[in-house]
């Protein structure tokens, strides 16, 4: 594995779903670095491509909803944080949120199990999902996140994140505290 600068050069064996992204980033003229890997599926697995990312803050994102399964919202939370599904649905003033099932991940990003990003967020025509950003990711510089396949990760800076590519899908965001136990080793 090594880091490399902007899109891949040769596109065979790439999905169509991973070249759009590339296109978009492109055509925002939003700059990347990328690290080609192995399918990867937890935090855990992600250790060797995170030294490689770094100082890159790596995000957790999750795909949540209320037990109606009517609102939807892409959770962007730092890698070593837990979920605190209670605590998030306290700042939202809503009911109870839990993982949302895998075919909303399909339906409504476009994504796999594993390749959760918030860039799978230009899939969403609809609208659907409502993206929540784990405050304590706002003051870094950049963040490391999928190019909607597990195959590939990101550093992408935070502000073009935030500044050029939310405004150019159509998304804000809302910051929550995610002040939860980290994980055990």
């Amino acid at each position: 594995m090594q880091l490399e600068v902007g899109r891949p050069k040769n596109e065979a064996g790439r999905s169509a779903r991973e070249m759009r992204v590339y296109d978009l980033l492109d055509a925002l003229k939003i700059g990347y670095e990328r690290v080609d890997h192995e399918a990867v599926e937890t935090m855990a697995a992600c250790r060797e491509i995170d030294a490689l990312l770094s100082p890159a803050a790596v995000c957790k994102n999750l795909l949540l909803c209320d037990a109606h399964r009517r609102n939807f919202y892409l959770l962007m939370l730092r890698g070593e944080k837990r979920l605190d599904c209670k605590r998030i649905a306290g700042q939202l003033g809503g009911p109870r949120l839990s993982f949302a099932p895998a075919q909303a991940l399909e339906e409504l990003l476009g994504l796999g199990v594993g390749a959760v990003s918030v860039l799978g967020l230009m899939n969403d025509h609809g609208g659907n999902v409502q993206l929540l950003v784990d405050a304590d990711l706002l003051g870094e510089a950049s963040i490391g996140c999928h190019p909607c396949v597990n195959t590939s990760t990101l550093r992408i800076g935070t502000s073009d994140l935030l500044e050029k590519f939310l405004p150019a899908v159509g998304r804000g965001y809302r910051a929550v505290t995610c002040t939860v136990a980290k994980e055990r080793s």
